[in-house]
């Protein structure tokens, strides 16, 4: 069936792909956090377990809002790791970091999904996709300000 939002199909598959790679980092940025909440040591355990927990839930919110904006927008959302390994831009990190090393990289991941988001932006703005926008505007808040919570961490 033909979808008419009023923006062109090109510029949807666009914004769909860039998406994608939203998704992805999204993604791998959950399993990080996730692993490092099941892994972390030491004497900050209880407030990096309970933070890290905190913030894979967000993130699990977070990929599904995503995928269901691809969607929308007329194209499938990737959903495979195969697929989130392709598309992210965050490095897989092998085995276990101590706390402080694990503080590092969840914040180089944050970093990474804000300045994704950032990528879109002139596409959106071009064709008007407010609702795109919107959700990269409250993604983008939400990786800053965790950003700037590990960063006070690391100091």
């Amino acid at each position: 069936m033909e979808i008419n939002l009023g923006i062109p199909e090109t510029n949807r598959q666009q914004i769909a792909e860039g998406l994608s790679r939203l998704l992805a980092d999204t993604y791998t940025l959950y399993l990080q956090t996730h692993n490092f909440h099941w892994n972390v040591t030491g004497p900050m355990f209880n407030t990096l377990h309970l933070m890290f927990e905190t913030q894979y839930n967000e993130l699990a919110l977070a990929v599904d809002l995503i995928a269901e904006r691809i969607r929308s927008l007329g194209f499938p959302a990737p959903g495979t790791y195969q697929s989130f390994a392709r598309l992210t831009s965050i490095a897989e990190v092998e085995g276990v970091p101590k706390a402080q090393e694990m503080l590092a990289i969840l914040l180089k991941g944050q970093e990474a999904v804000v300045r994704t988001a950032r990528s879109l932006f002139p596409l959106v703005d071009e064709v008007n996709d407010e609702a795109t926008a919107d959700l990269l505007t409250q993604r983008m808040q939400l990786h800053e300000k965790t950003a700037w919570m590990l960063r006070s961490m690391l100091d």
